[in-house]
């Protein structure tokens, strides 16, 4: 499938966004693996159902960024709300087990939720072109090298992101489409 559409000579997106979440108080709770592994489950849900394609993602400490075609609703959900509620119920389940302290620290004052663990109002910035498109997936592939993380020396390198993906076509957790399929 081509997420683009010709109009006028001009490319067009057809719901496909850059996307970014980030945690509440940019607190580090992705460092752990397991936390990360919450993310990849929920977007391996959404993919599986063919709610969503994934173009490319990279999961950090603190936040993620994602390039999805977003292809219809979970019921009366959107995916990026399903999303956001699976993988908060998982995070706080799984901080209860493992980390009763941390947990805390998403504490909120609010009448309908007692813990917050991503920011209110995610960006979500329409794609206009495949070059639009591959200046998106060069940024988020770069970022786990860049200087403030340094979390590897290659982008293909990081587990997390698609960066190997488009590198040599392995996708470890089933979760990556190349965007231009």
């Amino acid at each position: 499938m081509n997420i683009f559409r010709q109009r006028q000579g001009q490319t067009f997106p057809q719901n496909c966004y850059f996307y970014t979440e980030t945690i509440n108080k940019f607190q580090y709770l992705l460092k752990d693996d397991v936390f990360k592994q919450i993310i990849v489950d929920s977007l391996k849900y959404l993919t599986e159902r063919k709610l969503v394609s994934i173009y490319g993602y990279v999961i950090m400490p603190n936040h993620i960024h994602l390039i999805w075609y977003v292809h219809q609703m979970n019921g009366k959900e959107s995916p990026t709300g399903s999303f956001a509620k699976f993988t908060a119920h998982q995070f706080k389940k799984k901080l209860q087990e493992l980390d009763p302290e941390l947990l805390h620290k998403f504490s909120v004052d609010k009448g309908d939720r007692q813990y917050q663990f991503w920011k209110r109002d995610p960006l979500a910035i329409g794609l206009t072109s495949e070059k639009n498109m591959l200046q998106k997936l060069d940024y988020i592939h770069n970022n786990p090298v860049r200087e403030k993380w340094n979390l590897c020396r290659l982008p293909e390198d990081y587990r997390w992101s698609s960066a190997g993906f488009y590198l040599n076509g392995v996708d470890e957790f089933n979760i990556c489409t190349h965007y231009k399929q």
